[in-house]
């Protein structure tokens, strides 16, 4: 979903996987073979996509650039006049839809992408999502035993005064699983009560972490009793022994879905689309189930340490429908009050 979203600007070495990747953006981007992506997808999911990827072409060199959603799309619109990528690919759609980027978009229908609904498509056909992510809390049950803390099931709970200094949330400024609960809570709750919840709630947040995976990271390691964050996270660390419970919000996980595009200033779009092309693949929807909790793409089937851990098989019984057009055009607002009012 490293830290889901952080800001700390990373290349995807993909030699780590044992794989012939390029990582050095630029080095062969002359070349036919060759492209330049940029994404916010995780290091290790980037990893495992792209062994997948080498399999299916392995004449094709990716050069990969991660950043976090709000770092790239600042990159993207400073790049504006000279874009130095060929595609875009697992960025936030909230983003995506942003007026500027799409002026920088080439539509592109890619083989294979009728496994994709028309609901996760642009209607001009710039960009279509094939993951997504959604918000749920990590509860350390350790941390709630020895403090004698209930069980939270909502946000409406996280304002118990019992849990004062023990949560912890992602910044929304720099995380985009932090933008989307801010975003889902005013959705949910409307704009004056969702302010007034958002005030209530800081006053039992301990911290706002720069990165949307590390508040579950701090909660699994017993640093704090909740955090805020996404179900992947929670999943991968309940599988790997963590005492904690995943918890998805009773009032519907906020969500956000991951997009890909092909950028109209590409210079080497035949490669750029047999890439695109690849990501509707069966190899690679099979690949993100093992990694997304949202894959919006036909085939493929849940992991078995998905549902052990509380991920329901149909996954939007529990996702808030999310209005990602509001959650674009109220970005810049939303986030100036929230860095004006709450921000520390």
């Amino acid at each position: 979903m490293t830290d889901t979203k952080n800001s700390a600007r990373s290349m995807v070495r993909a030699a780590l996987a044992g794989l012939a990747f390029s990582t050095a953006i630029g080095l062969s981007a002359a070349h036919a073979d060759a492209i330049t992506v940029y994404t916010s997808y995780e290091e290790d999911e980037i990893a495992a996509f792209l062994d997948k990827a080498k399999a299916d072409l392995p004449d094709l060199d990716v050069n990969v650039l991660r950043l976090s959603t709000g770092d790239l799309h600042a990159r993207i619109l400073a790049e504006a006049s000279n874009p130095q990528h060929d595609v875009i690919w697992g960025w936030a759609v909230t983003s995506m839809i942003d007026p500027r980027i799409g002026e920088l978009l080439e539509a592109y229908q890619p083989a294979g992408i009728d496994r994709i609904a028309e609901q996760f498509r642009d209607k001009d056909g710039k960009w279509f999502a094939t993951t997504g992510y959604m918000a749920a809390f990590c509860v350390n049950n350790e941390v709630l035993a020895n403090k004698n803390l209930p069980m939270p099931t909502s946000w409406a709970d996280l304002t118990n005064p019992a849990y004062k200094g023990e949560v912890v949330m992602p910044n929304p400024a720099s995380s985009g699983t932090g933008y989307l609960m801010i975003a889902s809570i005013i959705q949910m709750m409307g704009e004056e009560k969702g302010w007034q919840y958002l005030k209530d709630l800081d006053g039992n947040i301990a911290q706002y972490i720069k990165s949307g995976s590390r508040p579950c990271n701090a909660a699994s390691e017993g640093e704090f009793a909740i955090g805020a964050s996404f179900a992947l996270r929670a999943i991968k660390n309940i599988d790997e022994g963590y005492p904690i419970t995943m918890v998805i919000p009773a009032e519907g996980a906020g969500n956000e879905l991951e997009a890909n595009a092909l950028m109209a200033g590409s210079k080497n779009k035949d490669a750029a689309k047999r890439f695109l092309d690849w990501t509707v693949s069966e190899n690679a929807v099979n690949e993100y189930y093992n990694w997304k909790e949202i894959v919006t793409a036909k085939g493929g089937a849940m992991p078995e340490k998905f549902k052990a851990a509380g991920l329901p098989e149909d996954i939007a019984s529990v996702m808030w429908n999310m209005d990602f057009a509001w959650s674009a055009e109220n970005r810049g607002p939303v986030l100036e009050r929230w860095q004006r009012e709450l921000e520390r």
